[in-house]
């Protein structure tokens, strides 16, 4: 069809040859769909829940996550991708609120107050070092410094710090937190 416009293509026309490997068709469904759910879903994010992660990281997120089950979807008509689509942005933000609604509500420490004995992290390698690894952990970015407190200092499985930190996976929360552990060694040498 010459001269017909790109963007008519109906989505399942699109959906069809995204299956089969076009690169171009999947692109085309994403620039289509990508706007139309940021605005749907635009604002039903409770701000409290928010945090590093806006409704459009969400829902950019959440499309890229629902390619991957495409081969799977049987859509029954033209208007099925987006309804898949849009429950699965509505999924993503019950699961981001009731994620946000599990988590304390964090305060600062005071730093006055001083434990009686020491850490176990103080015990294992002493007061000069551990200075040396709080100078450092200050100078990694905030998501790196929570994966190493939770990690080396408080001990979470790679399981938890996958679920706190929004992760995929227990292997990406092993990924990460081996990542921010070459920083830190990093970051520590230059202490030298």
């Amino acid at each position: 069809m010459l001269g017909a416009d790109p963007s008519a293509t109906s989505s399942l026309t699109l959906l069809e040859q995204a299956r089969t490997g076009d690169a171009s068709a999947l692109d085309r469904l994403l620039q289509r769909y990508l706007p139309r759910l940021t605005r749907w879903a635009s604002g039903r994010l409770p701000r409290w829940a928010r945090d590093m992660s806006d409704t459009d990281d969400l829902v950019q997120d959440t499309l890229v996550r629902s390619v991957r089950n495409l081969p799977r979807f049987t859509p029954t008509g033209e208007g099925a991708l987006q309804a898949y689509l849009r429950t699965a942005v509505l999924n993503r933000i019950r699961d981001e609120v009731r994620h946000r609604g599990r988590q304390p509500e964090l305060s600062p420490l005071d730093p006055e107050l001083a434990a009686a004995t020491q850490s176990p992290l103080q015990e294992a390698i002493g007061g000069e070092l551990l200075e040396k690894y709080d100078r450092a952990l200050d100078r990694l970015p905030p998501e790196e410094q929570e994966l190493v407190i939770a990690r080396v200092e408080m001990g979470c499985s790679y399981a938890e710090i996958a679920e706190t930190s929004g992760r995929p996976s227990t292997d990406a929360a092993r990924m990460a937190v081996s990542r921010a552990l070459v920083r830190l060694a990093r970051e520590m040498r230059h202490e030298s």
